[in-house]
């Protein structure tokens, strides 16, 4: 069946479920403050039906990618197979009593892949792209920014921020970590490099203490970036709390939750200005866009997250920025990566965008033609 010109009526029967675990090199590390990444991977969950429709999601699996292999084939199959692929939200709470205890960890990262697998496969059942699926703000493009500026030395640093100009990027996301005093002077000469026509954040993975964060909080604020990115870790909700209060550089972070109760209460309190779940992470499209509707209640905007991720994740991501109401920017992640560069039809957003906006794709569900040829390839790695 030609899914481009698709309208199913009737049930979509879901017949099979796979998952590939796939390891990419990276064509340059990724440096943070939690060290340096040069190899990752991610599980692609392919979902057939009885009417030929595929459908394809991303997992976040950064390692160990063969234990959500087996987790999707023992758990999450069987209760997918013989089902309406049309049904996803009767299909998400299924997958979730899987497992009892509480929701999170590599279940919702596993129930994510599957999740955005179904929504691809409605899409494509509809002609329609999961933008309009999601009936929201429908934006054609949408604003993103280049990720990232790594936590290496200052010359290389400099190369990184001016190749990222010189591509057309309007904001631009800096990697900082300890020690406080290095972040501090790295972030007002940055600033003092671009002047004030470009938008500058930081991103510091978990970086800091309290009185760590405040201080480097100050820096942000006297060099005008637009916002700072999980500074402490993401159980120290308290921490949040009391860095609201001590500086004035709006708050950023949501990429570690998994669930709309567990960014329930920094945005309820409107400790963050910026929510930013990542869709192969927080439960798929469904249940980001939960996390991202309960914020836009509290005026609090949404960001997609997307690092060391896939097309798909990326894709997905994009295709909620154009949907949502508080949708704000979106990351553009730079590295060229197999993930983006090698799996599927669509070029990776950092080549796509220009000056700093990226258009939403139009086809049918995701909008996208995975490369299987690139999946066996980056399996036999």
């Amino acid at each position: 069946m030609e899914a481009a010109n698709a309208i199913v009526p009737g049930m979509i029967r879901i017949v099979d479920v796979i998952a590939h675990p796939l390891t990419q090199t990276l064509p340059r590390p990724t440096v943070t403050s939690w060290g340096v990444y040069s190899q990752v991977s991610i599980v692609l969950v392919e979902i057939r039906t009885d009417v030929g429709l595929v459908g394809v999601g991303e997992t976040l699996a950064r390692f160990s990618p063969k234990a959500y292999v087996e987790l999707i084939e023992t758990s999450l199959k069987p209760r997918l197979v013989g089902q309406d692929a049309r049904n996803i939200g009767a299909l998400w709470h299924s997958m979730r009593r899987s497992l009892s205890g509480r929701a999170g960890g590599m279940l919702v990262e596993a129930i994510a892949g599957v999740d955005i697998a179904l929504w691809d496969i409605v899409g494509k059942a509809a002609g329609q792209p999961v933008a309009k699926l999601l009936g929201g703000m429908g934006r054609d493009i949408i604003d993103v920014y280049a990720a990232a500026v790594n936590w290496v030395g200052d010359d290389e640093a400099d190369r990184e921020l001016e190749r990222y100009i010189d591509e057309g990027f309007q904001r631009i996301k800096v990697k900082i970590s300890n020690p406080v005093r290095e972040a501090c002077v790295r972030i007002e000469r940055l600033r003092k490099q671009v002047g004030d026509n470009i938008e500058l954040c930081v991103d510091a993975n978990w970086a800091y203490n309290l009185d760590e964060a405040v201080e480097v909080g100050h820096a942000l604020y006297a060099n005008g970036y637009f916002w700072f990115e999980e500074p402490l870790a993401p159980e120290n909700e308290q921490g949040y709390e009391e860095l609201r209060q001590r500086c004035n550089v709006p708050l950023a972070a949501g990429e570690s939750n998994f669930t709309t109760h567990q960014a329930q209460r920094l945005i309820s309190n409107r400790t963050l200005s910026v929510v930013q779940p990542d869709v192969a992470r927080a439960g798929g499209i469904s249940e980001t866009r939960r996390i991202a509707e309960y914020a836009a209640i509290h005026e609090v905007s949404y960001a997609p997250h997307i690092g060391m991720s896939g097309i798909i994740c990326e894709t997905a991501s994009v295709h909620l920025a154009s949907a949502l109401p508080n949708f704000r920017v979106m990351e553009c992640e730079c590295d060229l990566s197999p993930f983006k560069r090698e799996l599927a039809d669509l070029p990776p957003g950092c080549l796509r965008q220009k000056d700093g906006t990226l258009d939403v794709p139009g086809k049918p569900g995701l909008g996208i033609e995975i490369d299987w040829n690139a999946v066996r390839r980056l399996r036999a790695q």
